[in-house]
Formats: structure tokens, sequence, C-alpha cells
């Protein structure tokens, strides 16, 4: 039984069908199915509808598309809140969009900010400028795509008590993802969660998983690194935040800067 100011969430690592909206989100609608309704929040991959793709002409979904709101349809149905990102066209421009959907409606909308420009994401999408945090049962939640981790300034915060990032991070480079997701909870004493797929897409990536919770000391308290299809269950505790940055007050000491676009 959670505790007060504790938080169980749920980390839906699987692959994806390339492209195929409908087949994913099938395939996702029965994994939600199988998580206990005691599960706070849900965190599925980046652009868990298509894949990491640059066809936003052929795949892209309008704010009130059906990937949208099949999410409003989840979490109307169940206790939790669902989160992840979809490619989604608005005013003519295409986003990599994080949403999080609560009680059948969308709650929070972030959009990726650093756009992968090895892939060419920057010459199809347009980059976020608002940096987003949102509160959520509670606790103050920094939401972030993919890429974004590399960015420590774009992520730096004293007041977001978990960042969530979602992604489709490839098998050459995870290296790198396993210590940016850690040195992003040292640098700001919280719990960071990533959530990757698995599986090969389109374009013949390889996708491992790693899909893990990081506490504020920066160590993996659930983790998966074995590119299998999984669903990882884990509380994070606000108190353990909370204290923690009583206790060890490096906030306090940080440089002050202004980001300008």
């Amino acid at each position: 039984m959670k505790e007060p100011g504790q938080l169980l969430v749920a980390l839906v690592q699987t692959s994806l069908e390339w492209e195929f909206p409908e087949a994913n989100r099938s395939h996702f609608e029965g994994l939600l199915n199988s998580i206990s309704s005691e599960v706070d929040l849900v965190c599925l991959p980046e652009m868990f509808s298509t894949g990491f793709s640059m066809n936003v002409e052929g795949c892209a979904e309008p704010v009130d598309g059906p990937t949208v709101t099949w999410l409003n349809k989840m979490s109307l149905e169940r206790s939790f809140g669902v989160c992840c990102s979809v490619m989604t066209k608005e005013s003519g421009r295409y986003y990599n969009r994080f949403y999080l959907s609560e009680n059948g409606a969308i709650t929070c909308i972030y959009d990726k900010r650093h756009l992968f420009r090895m892939a060419d994401e920057h010459l199809a999408y347009t980059p976020g400028k608002d940096p987003a945090i949102f509160d959520f049962r509670g606790w103050k939640v920094m939401p972030r795509v993919c890429y974004d981790l590399r960015f420590p300034v774009w992520s730096r915060s004293s007041v977001a008590q978990v960042q969530i990032y979602v992604a489709n991070w490839p098998e050459a480079r995870i290296a790198a993802w396993d210590k940016l997701l850690m040195a992003r909870a040292i640098e700001n004493q919280c719990y960071v969660i990533g959530v990757n797929r698995t599986g090969t897409d389109g374009s013949g990536k390889i996708y491992p998983g790693h899909s893990m919770v990081i506490n504020p000391w920066g160590e993996p308290i659930a983790e998966y690194v074995n590119g299998k299809d999984e669903i990882i269950v884990v509380t994070i505790d606000l108190n353990v935040v909370n204290g923690f940055r009583e206790k060890f007050p490096v906030h306090i000491d940080a440089d002050h800067f202004e980001l300008k676009f």
C-alpha cells in the first residue's frame, strides 16, 4: 500500500510497429489492461504510435486526432495518468509533442525543444520553447523528450521533483543514455524516469530498452537493460526528494542563468 507522498509509476518498454498507429494503439491497450489500477502514472516511449519517423505528412495527427483521443480514453477508463510523445500537427507546423492525459483529458503539453539534427528532425519539426513543469498528484514533474537529455541547462530545476524522459534512444549510443539519466538525477537532486523502446525501426536502427528509474543520489532503483519487452513498476517517494534537498542543499549554491531564444 502506498504511503502519503508516494507515487507508483509504470514504464512500458516495448517494440513499436513502424508508422502503424492503429497496431501500436492496439498493442499498448493490451499492455495497459495488464497494469494494476493502483498505479498512478504510466509512461510510454517517444512517438509510441509511429516510431521515430520524419514522415510528418503521412503520420502526423491533429491535436484532436485518433491517438490523443485514445490517450484520453485510456486515462478515463483507468485510474492512472498516461504520458508519451506523439507526432502532432498544429497550425500548419509539426511537433514532437509530449502529452499527459488524466481522467479523459490532456492536462500537460510539452513540445520537444532539442531536435535531433543527425536524423533531420530539425527539418521536419518545430522546436518547443516552454520548459514546462506540471503538477501531478502532489508532485512537480518536468517532461522531456529523448535528445533533450543531452542538454543539462534545459533540464536544470530546483523545483521539479521528478523528470520524465520518453525516448527512442538507439543501441549505438545507449551508454550515453545510461550515464546522462544518472547525471540529471544527481545535478537536480530529483528522481529521473527514462523510458525507451525496444526492437528495430523502419530505418534499421536497433533499440535496447534500458528503461530505468534513478533516485536523487543517481542510483538506479529499477532498470531493464536486456532489450526485452517489460513493464517496470516502481514506487518513488516525495519525502525522499524533499528530505535529501533539505539535508544536502546544493541548490543554494547553484549558478543562476537565463535562457534566451
